[in-house]
Formats: structure tokens, C-alpha cells, sequence
């Protein structure tokens, strides 16, 4: 008798609540729990009276952090941080993440849950990538978003070696949101000057970030959709970061050769995207957010390498190259205009 029971059922199983992690996380931000834990274990009664939550409410929502490895349990009723929740989940962090988690239920949830009609008709009733619905949206999303691509945008700034430039540096950012481009390579070199271009709205955070990074002074604000705004010529780098997701291929190739435009010889672009493989068989977390394209826009996607490369050539730049040993939610493509 065959031991073989077929097709084993938790392959399925295990996405009936794949949506809880992300809410709890949520909820433990926004009731300041990883905040209440970051002196050090707390046991369960003095911490609801520190976040106003209820004791049951708040064993319950711990115990299920317990499981999600970001909550330790030393004694019985007492609870502190994993390093990761620590690093990563405390406000006064640097790195703090937990600013993208308050989004969830209000701003990324509701989205997803038209998916059936989405898919369906082809159409989302709202489109992030236009000013009219997008605007309020990024206005509010960006900054909580900048510790994501940081880490990144740091490094990078150190390997092209720019606290050592002797001359001017000319930084264009396009689809500015945050500034963490623009803003970590200026405070890298106090030789670079950024032209940051997004919608007005969203230029409003970036120059708040720019303010309090004490870099505001060397920035140019250039308001508008990218196919009507200024981007000046003769910078020696663009960024574009997480921004041809949303725009679809023809957009996308439209801006790369406004962007290669506006480069002077030798000028790189540097681009940030969520990389599928030419078969669109993964990464994983590359096909979930092309399917957040889809709920967000009506051309946005998840593109490969190979792709995107191609669009580079044939905006006119040589040397595509892939780097993914920075610490960055997604890869980064480099080219140059020869």
C-alpha cells in the first residue's frame, strides 16, 4: 500500500491569513507598542496601561507578534524586541519601517480589495500614477518610505566616490517622492546640487526632508507630471527610483529618453525597480507588486532586467548594468550616456 497521500493541502493553506501579518504590524505601530518596548521587557499589565489597549486585546496581538519573531517572551506575561523589531519597528530608529505599515488598512488595503473587478475589466477606478489621484496619496506615503531605499542610496554615493569630487555634481531626481536620493548624495558631497522633480504636492515633502537634512539650499524644485516638467540639462546623474513600475512601458521609455536628454556625456542613470525574470516566474515579491500596479494603475507593471535594458539602449545609453549587493528593496540598474 502506497504511503503517498498526493497533494499536500498547506500549500494552499498557508495564504488563508496572509493577510494578518501586515496589520498586525500595523496595529502594534500605531498603539506605540515596539515604542513602549524599546527601554527593555515589560510585563503585559504595565504595558496596556503605557498604550491604552486592552489586556486581552494586547496578549493576544503580542503573542501572535511572538509568532511573527518580532516579539520575545523572557517570563510569563512579560514581552520585549527582537533585534529586528528594535532595529526596524522603534520610531526614534533611523531605520525605522513601521511609518509604511500605518498605510496598510487605509491607503494599500482597499485597493487590493477590487482586485476581482480589476482583473475583470481591466480598469482600476483610480490611478496613482496621475496627479488627480495620485497626489494625496505619495503626499502622504513618501517620507515614511525613505529608511527603505537609504541604506542604498548612501552606499551608492560612496562606491562613485563623491565626497572626494572636485568638481561641480549636478544631480537630477525624477519622481523625486522622499528626496532620499537626492538628499543622501548631497550629503555626501557638499559639491552636489539636485533638481528634484515631482508633483507639487509631493515636492512640499521633499523639500521638508531636504530642510531637515540641511541640504534644502542646494536644491532646485521642478513641479510637474514628467512630461511636462522641466529637468534642465548637464547633470552627471539621475535617479529614478521606483518610479517605471507605475508609468507602463511607453511612459517609461518616453522618460528615459527625456532623462538621457537632460544628462550630460559621461552622466549615469540610476534606477530602482522591483526585477521580475524573463519568464515572470519570480521573485516572488517582484509578481505580488506587479499585481499592485494593477489594483494602482492601468499600464504599471513589473519588468526584467533584459527589458528595461533594452529601453535604456534604445533611449541611447551603453553599459546596463545590474548591482544587488546594496541593501535595497530592490535592484539597481546603472547606464551611461556615452
Amino acid at each position: 500500500m502506497s504511503d503517498k497521500l498526493g497533494p499536500d493541502p498547506e500549500k494552499i493553506l498557508r495564504y488563508s491569513f496572509a493577510y494578518a501579518p501586515p496589520l498586525m504590524i500595523e496595529a502594534a505601530v500605531r498603539l506605540n507598542v515596539f515604542d513602549a518596548l524599546a527601554d527593555g521587557p515589560r510585563n503585559l499589565d504595565d504595558l496596556a496601561k503605557t498604550v491604552g489597549a486592552d489586556r486581552r486585546g494586547l496578549r493576544i496581538l503580542l503573542n501572535g507578534l511572538a509568532g511573527l519573531e518580532l516579539v520575545t517572551k523572557p517570563a510569563a506575561d512579560s514581552y520585549g524586541l527582537t533585534p529586528e523589531a528594535d532595529a526596524f519597528l522603534v520610531s526614534s530608529r533611523p531605520a525605522f519601517l513601521g511609518g509604511f505599515f500605518r498605510h496598510t488598512s487605509t491607503q494599500l488595503m482597499p485597493k487590493w480589495l477590487r482586485l476581482t473587478d480589476v482583473v475583470r475589466d481591466g480598469r482600476t477606478p483610480e490611478e496613482v500614477n496621475l496627479e488627480s489621484d495620485g497626489a494625496a496619496f505619495f503626499e502622504q506615503f513618501v517620507e515614511d518610505i525613505f529608511p527603505l531605499s537609504r541604506p542604498a542610496a548612501m552606499a551608492f554615493a560612496d562606491r562613485e566616490g563623491l565626497a572626494a569630487a572636485g568638481g561641480p555634481i549636478s544631480v537630477l531626481d525624477v519622481g523625486a517622492g522622499s528626496g532620499v536620493w537626492s538628499v543622501s548624495l548631497a550629503e555626501k558631497s557638499p559639491r552636489v546640487r539636485a533638481t528634484a522633480v515631482d508633483w507639487p504636492a509631493v515636492l512640499k515633502v521633499t523639500r521638508r526632508i531636504a530642510e531637515r537634512h540641511g541640504v534644502a539650499d542646494r536644491f532646485t524644485f521642478s513641479p510637474g507630471d514628467f512630461s511636462v516638467a522641466d529637468f534642465g540639462t548637464g547633470h552627471q546623474y539621475a535617479t529614478i527610483g521606483h518610479i517605471l513600475h507605475s508609468e507602463g512601458p511607453t511612459r517609461s521609455q518616453a522618460l528615459l529618453k527625456k532623462v538621457f536628454d537632460a544628462l550630460a556625456p559621461g552622466g549615469k542613470v540610476v534606477i530602482t525597480e522591483w526585477l521580475v525574470d524573463e519568464g515572470r516566474t519570480g521573485p516572488l515579491p517582484s509578481l505580488i507588486f506587479a499585481v499592485n500596479m494593477l489594483v494602482n494603475t492601468t499600464e504599471g507593471d513589473t519588468f526584467s532586467f533584459p527589458e528595461i535594458a533594452g529601453w535604456l539602449a534604445a533611449a541611447g545609453f551603453v553599459d546596463a548594468k545590474l548591482i544587488d549587493d546594496l541593501r535595497c528593496p530592490s535592484p539597481i540598474i546603472v547606464a551611461t550616456k556615452p
